[in-house]
């Protein structure tokens, strides 16, 4: 039983992260696919406002174009999941092993990464031919560059925002990746404690199944070093 995604926990620190988050990344259950938590553009459209890239009052304008352009309304769809895996190598390439990467970056990774750097930088570009600078008059006034003019394409464009943001304002070498090879869901995070030693994207639930799950292994194991008589 997959959580809604209401529920969904927010773990990554950052949008960009709770986005690489919204499909399942752990060890894949009877080799079924990952159950993928943007099922439809109605959920697209939930989280979105859930973590705070688009308001209530542009979820509305959304809406009402993609019920006027249902083929638009999907590309939105692929575009945001594609911009998904596109940031989730980009930044697995930055962990090293001692930071939750069962593998150290190969070259492939490496190149894939790369790669999906390339495709990031053409998405926020398109994003960014869409965006207008808007001036916020106050102390002191501020001109910016305001994404998702188009409603259609409002939440790929912040999307792209989001991702640029993180990889270029976050610090990389806080991105940690709940280990996987330990019993971890595989999720990304910043880790923000003082020292840098979070391990779990959180302790109440990875990090206490997993600590369970070595309890009762090292009690079997005394079991069977220690048979009854």
């Amino acid at each position: 039983m997959h959580a809604d995604l209401s529920e969904l926990p927010l773990v990554g620190g950052h949008p960009a992260l709770d986005l690489v988050n919204t499909l399942e990344r752990g060890v894949p259950i009877d080799g079924e696919p990952p159950y993928d938590y943007l099922t439809d553009t109605s959920a697209l459209l939930r989280w979105t406002v859930r973590v705070g890239l688009i308001s209530d009052a542009e979820a509305t304008r959304v809406r009402r174009a993609w019920r006027a352009d249902t083929a638009t309304a999907q590309a939105g769809l692929a575009a945001v999941r594609d911009i998904r895996e596109e940031l989730h190598l980009a930044l697995l390439a930055t962990i090293p092993p001692e930071r939750g990467n069962a593998n150290s970056p190969a070259e492939a990774e490496s190149i894939a990464a790369g790669a999906a750097l390339v495709e990031l930088h053409g998405r926020w570009s398109a994003a960014t031919a869409r965006a207008a600078l808007v001036l916020d008059v106050g102390e002191p006034p501020k001109v910016r560059l305001a994404y998702g003019t188009v409603p259609a394409m409002l939440i790929p464009d912040r999307t792209a925002e989001a991702t640029l943001d993180v990889l270029l304002t976050a610090d990389l070498t806080r991105v940690r990746r709940c280990p996987v090879d330990e019993g971890g869901c595989g999720w990304l995070f910043l880790d923000q404690s003082r020292n840098g030693s979070r391990r779990w994207c959180r302790m109440a639930d990875c990090g206490s199944t997993a600590k369970a799950r070595r309890l009762t292994e090292r009690r079997r194991a005394t079991r069977t070093d220690n048979p009854p008589r």
